[in-house]
């Protein structure tokens, strides 16, 4: 019976295929509309031609392929990149030594990379970065005798935790700033807290889930060099290379404003290096990165999928109309409620666009001048755009980054989406908590 049960869920594919077929559905009787910035920067709503989408439930696969092909080349690059590293067997023999002395203090390490990653998202917008971290550290915790959602939380999830409450990340703070007429990273001491309370819960977290999951180890324990004949320099060298990659990585990213196709290039020079560093001919090197690339190639497909949503609801004109209805909303409520209306509706929103800079040119400019009519903090309003543009991509199927980290952690999304929600949804009302002193108290800043 449980058997069948699992078998009538429907995967991935089909649940992103109904929601294509929903929201062109949408197109049919939400009437269409667009907002329109004017020379002066006022922005206001105009409605259009209704631009129904019928057949285009066909085509939104070829288009969101389109729309999303950087990410998808990244994803089958990267797949690939660590496809050839883990052939060289360099990984596993790095895990079992690292294994054998982490020993009992393993956990902390896995909670000092959470507050690393976390880090990360508070102060440059750690995003797309995480995907080839997650090849990184899903193996080796699976390997500890933990779990792939572990991996996820670790580095996925910390990473969303900062990006979600961040005091410096250009993408949401800096740029909603910006767009507010407010001094840039301005209310950072609160914006601190809220990062540390978070983080410090996904800390604990992470450490009592670890414990309740933990098994015997996976990794069998190392044999030395004298009983394998391997020459440990070898491995050594691939170790390394892989430490020089993840160090440019850092730099490139926060110092010269890297993005995906430098990343990219970043690791396909990796994965030729540690093949040539393994032994491997040209040929083997080549036939392990498309073995790469195929077995993460349905992650690509989801990404594809994922985005022609959005392509549907965006050439049927009916996305600002949708924005514009939750917006409309907001008259009447008075402080706490608009800002919880706000907080809402950005959450809402994400579920459409996950990008934060799209979010913020629609919504930013309307929300502002609003604020000042009903005396609440624009600096409160900021916030709400945030925590709503932040905790909600951890369940998105509209999130190519979700379904690129699950992919590279094997971990499908249906799996994922049932064990997550429940944790998103704390998450949401944690953020709404942490908006309240935004309106009741004296904050410095706000």
């Amino acid at each position: 019976m449980d058997t069948m049960k699992r078998r009538r869920f429907p995967n991935t594919y089909v649940i992103l295929s109904i929601l294509i077929v929903l929201c062109a559905l949408a197109t049919l009787v939400v009437p269409p509309g667009q907002y329109v910035t004017a020379a002066d920067g006022s922005v206001s709503f105009e409605s259009v031609p209704r631009a129904p989408q019928t057949w285009q439930v066909f085509s939104s696969l070829y288009d969101g392929f389109v729309k999303q092909a950087g990410i998808i080349v990244f994803i089958l690059i990267v797949g690939g990149a660590f496809w050839v590293l883990n052939a060289t067997g360099a990984v596993s023999f790095g895990i079992n030594r690292f294994i054998s002395r982490a020993g009992k203090y393993d956990r902390f390490v896995l909670a000092g990379l959470a507050v690393l990653f976390s880090l990360g998202g508070a102060v440059f917008g750690m995003s797309e970065e995480t995907i080839p971290f997650v090849g990184i550290v899903v193996p080796l915790v699976i390997a500890m005798g933990y779990d792939a959602i572990t991996g996820l939380l670790v580095v996925y999830v910390a990473s969303n935790i900062g990006f979600s409450s961040a005091f410096l990340n250009p993408f949401t703070v800096g740029i909603a700033q910006e767009m507010s007429g407010l001094p840039l990273f301005s209310g950072m001491g609160y914006r601190i807290f809220c990062w540390v309370l978070l983080t410090a819960v996904l800390v604990v977290f992470i450490l009592f889930y670890s414990s309740r999951i933990r098994k015997t180890p996976q990794a069998e324990p190392c044999a030395s060099s004298a009983d394998t004949g391997q020459d440990v320099r070898r491995p050594a060298l691939i170790l390394l290379t892989l430490l020089v990659t993840v160090i440019l990585l850092i730099v490139g990213v926060t110092c010269f404003k890297w993005y995906m196709a430098e990343i990219s290039a970043l690791f396909l020079a990796m994965g030729i290096v540690v093949g040539i560093l393994g032994g491997f001919r040209a040929n083997r090197i080549a036939d392990e990165f498309v073995a790469g690339a195929k077995d993460i190639f349905p992650a690509a497909l989801v990404v594809g999928l994922a985005s022609g949503i959005i392509v549907i609801l965006q050439d049927g004109h009916v996305v600002d109309s949708i924005l514009h209805g939750l917006e409309s909303g907001l008259g009447g409520a008075g402080k706490t409620g608009s800002l919880a209306l706000m907080y809402g509706i950005q959450t809402v929103i994400n579920l459409l666009i996950p990008s934060a800079t799209a979010k913020a040119a629609v919504t930013i400019p309307i929300m502002a001048p609003f604020c000042d009519m009903i005396h609440l903090s624009r600096q409160a309003m900021v916030m709400a755009f945030q925590f709503g543009d932040g905790f909600t991509n951890m369940v998105t199927p509209t999130s190519g980054v979700l379904m690129a980290a699950l992919a590279m952690a094997k971990v499908p999304y249906d799996k994922w989406v049932k064990w997550a929600w429940k944790y998103v949804l704390a998450l949401i009302l944690a953020g709404f908590v942490l908006l309240l002193p935004t309106v009741l108290l004296p904050l410095a800043g706000f």
